[in-house]
């Protein structure tokens, strides 16, 4: 029960307050991560692999002493997963972004829109107009969605804060190092693989709420599975092929990362994404957030027989 009411205290924390203004511990993790990558740099998959178990395993092993801590302390407990619960999430924070930009859009204001898509997203906004702009606005709030709220809570409800700061930890690793540039092709390769491993059953679980909270079903199962392999992401695939389908969308494309030109190829079968889109899709991330979390808490009651 502790584990259920805090990962529900925890998210309405996000709903309601949004990130962290201060001491954000997900921007500690990242300053300690990029403090000690010089140490253990070398252009190889073992030294990247060895970067990646040193920062993950301390962090899940944190989590491991803080349940072992609390265990027969119910509310403690119930607090220290409620508050690793809003440090990992995003949700509220993403729809903050996704409204920024559709407002600056809609004022027709394109370059400052430009400068903001950053805060979303890597992609190179350079030459992209209000359209382009808009579609990489929806990608990038349908992959979050997942990223910044499904997972974490699929993780909290079946692994507890272990599941909470673990994943948060990998998530943020990938963000940092798991580019395919000169610097990271190699170094970097664990932490993508491994935030590609730990994202396969969430993402999955996003594109079914999305399919259950958009009301279209049987659209989303259809195109996810017809439109999912086009993508280059075993994860990405699925979720922005779910969102495509849920508001009826034609997803994908090509997309430029720094010096990295990726094809997404098509997903759905609707028109090209609006600015009007913006904000239907990030209506859609929060239904689909809100049924994250009746899922998390039922997870986290199942019996103590099958938790871990």
């Amino acid at each position: 029960m502790s584990r259920a009411l805090g990962l529900v205290l925890g998210f309405a924390a996000d709903r309601i307050l949004g990130d962290p203004r201060r001491f954000h511990p997900v921007a500690g993790f990242g300053q300690v991560a990029a403090k000690l990558e010089p140490r253990l740099y070398a252009d190889t998959r073992a030294a990247g692999t060895a970067y990646a178990a040193v920062l993950v395993g301390s962090t899940v092993a944190a989590g491991v002493v803080a349940e072992r801590l609390t265990k027969d302390r119910p509310i403690a407990r119930t607090l220290l997963t409620a508050g690793a619960t809003w440090a990992v999430l995003g949700g509220r924070s993403l729809e903050r972004e996704a409204s920024v930009i559709a407002g600056l859009l809609e004022e027709k204001d394109v370059p400052a829109a430009r400068a903001r898509l950053g805060h979303l997203c890597s992609r190179d906004a350079t030459d992209l107009e209000a359209d382009e702009l808009a579609r990489a606005t929806v990608e990038s709030v349908a992959e979050n969605t997942s990223d910044a709220t499904v997972a974490p809570l699929v993780w909290g409800g079946l692994l507890g804060i272990p599941g909470l700061v673990g994943y948060r930890a990998a998530n943020t690793l990938d963000a940092m190092v798991g580019y395919k540039s000169s610097r990271y092709r190699n170094f970097g390769w664990a932490s993508a693989r491994f935030d590609d491993l730990i994202n396969l059953l969430p993402a999955r679980v996003c594109a079914l709420l999305t399919g259950v909270t958009s009301g279209r079903p049987r659209a989303v199962w259809r195109i996810w599975h017809r439109d999912a392999p086009r993508h280059p992401s075993p994860n990405a695939g699925p979720v922005e092929a779910a969102f495509a389908a849920a508001l009826d969308l034609r997803l994908g494309g090509t997309n430029t990362y720094g010096d990295e030109i990726e094809d997404r190829g098509t997903l759905g079968d609707g028109l090209r994404p609006s600015v009007a889109d913006i904000r239907r899709t990030a209506a859609l991330a929060r239904r689909v957030s809100y049924a994250a979390a009746a899922v998390a808490a039922i997870l986290a009651l199942r019996p103590k027989g099958l938790r871990t």
